[in-house]
């Protein structure tokens, strides 16, 4: 009967059935095989739409979602280009911000792709940039800024692994900025061999005042938002229900780019995404319960006490792992799933969980770009009009630098726990 049910699963999975019906199948059959009153699934989903963390999740996408319809995105990079646009490789660095940015704040790397990509490629083509590296650059920092709070995974991950938000938000700080700085350092080479540096023009305070003048709105919100949570003047929710009411003010009120008419087609964009969220996050924890209850967690835990004797081992395996997930998944459903099973084993090796957290989500961040079927890649591929596998060569040089800043994070935890304890 496991067999069968096992293949049944499979079978909806690669016929392209939702992941929340795969997952809440699988939940359900299981227990009903053990005979255990099905109603635990609903009981594990009302629990879970009592936790005010979700709270904090909905109207931080909700956030994201009307920054995401203004033109945001356009005042950001010409402020970063005003500030940043005769240095060498002055606009690929302005790329790399402005996508981080823009992705911490809407949690979704294909928006920014789609928000960005088409007013940064030409861009930097025309800045002389090769078209190869043009192409790679954008479709890997997409997802950049998933390190930077208010990222949406590091909330999901927080409430899957029951961590400090707050703290998790600290620890993204130092990787992140680390990826940036590495990503920087070569655009900075590509763009003296290419010849680019210099090609804005002289530096301009009128155009500085200007873009700052343009972009204040936008730049000050991190500071209200995240000095409220770190001061401990907001807790998560109320910062989130603050982050939603300035983002609504400035958008639809000052800038008037997000009309009123249209929220409620960004309030159905932002229910549909929570919803599968919570649909497989409340399927997820009944079926990691049933999971528990058949003491997966403890077979696998004393299989790789049995065979893996190091934490170094340990982590090694656990990148590679989860650079796979990262291809196979997108980064919610994977964190739903596979931190469940993870956090007591990286426990009985002594990796703190706020480190877990990060190596998580750098390694699903570097699986979007990551061939032959991470996410990013198809929506550049459509975003750009180009081959799949022209974006697969482009992005090698990129990935070879994240993963280099992979195995930094992983093995010298200090970089995430720097400000986090």
């Amino acid at each position: 009967m496991t067999a069968v049910v096992s293949v049944f699963l499979l079978l909806m999975a690669f016929s392209g059935s939702p992941l929340f019906i795969v997952i809440s199948a699988a939940a359900l059959i299981s227990f009903y095989i053990l005979g255990i009153d099905i109603s635990v699934v609903v009981i594990e989903m009302y629990r879970l739409a009592a936790n005010p963390v979700l709270l904090a999740l909905l109207l931080f996408s909700f956030a994201g979602y009307v920054l995401a319809e203004s033109g945001a995105s356009k005042r950001l990079v010409r402020l970063s280009t005003a500030l940043l646009g005769r240095a060498p490789g002055g606009l690929a660095i302005v790329s790399l911000l402005s996508c981080s940015f823009f992705t911490a704040l809407t949690g979704a790397s294909g928006v920014t792709i789609v928000a960005l990509g088409g007013l940064m490629f030409p861009a930097l083509i025309a800045d002389k940039y090769p078209e190869k590296f043009s192409l790679g650059l954008l479709t890997t920092c997409g997802s950049l800024g998933l390190l930077f709070p208010p990222s949406l995974p590091l909330i999901v991950y927080g409430m899957v692994a029951d961590v400090n938000i707050s703290d998790l938000f600290l620890a993204g700080i130092l990787p992140g900025g680390l990826m940036l700085l590495l990503l920087s350092l070569h655009s900075m080479v590509q763009g003296i061999r290419s010849g680019s540096a210099g090609a804005h023009g002289a530096f301009s305070m009128r155009e500085l005042l200007g873009a700052l003048r343009e972009a204040a709105w936008e730049i000050v919100l991190p500071f209200v938002v995240f000095g409220g949570i770190f001061s401990g003047f907001l807790a998560l929710s109320e910062a989130a229900a603050v982050t939603v009411f300035y983002v609504l003010f400035v958008e639809s009120v000052i800038h008037r780019e997000v009309p009123l008419k249209t929220l409620p087609t960004v309030i159905m964009k932002t229910v549909m995404m929570v919803g599968a969220i919570v649909v497989i996050l409340g399927a997820s924890l009944a079926f990691n319960s049933f999971l528990i209850d058949q003491q997966i967690p403890n077979k696998i835990l004393a299989f790789m006490q049995t065979h893996v004797s190091s934490k170094f081992a340990f982590l090694i395996i656990l990148n590679v792992f989860l650079l796979a997930v990262g291809c196979v998944l997108d980064i919610f459903s994977a964190l739903i799933v596979v931190v469940p099973l993870i956090v007591p084993i990286a426990r009985s090796y002594g990796v703190d969980l706020l480190h877990l957290g990060i190596i998580f989500l750098t390694n699903l961040q570097i699986g979007y770009s990551t061939p032959p079927i991470g996410m990013d890649l198809f929506i550049a591929s459509l975003r750009f009009e180009k081959s799949v596998v022209e974006l697969y060569i482009a992005s090698l040089p990129f990935l070879a630098i994240l993963l280099v800043t992979l195995g930094l994070i992983t093995f010298f935890p200090d970089l995430s726990l720097f400000f986090a304890k």
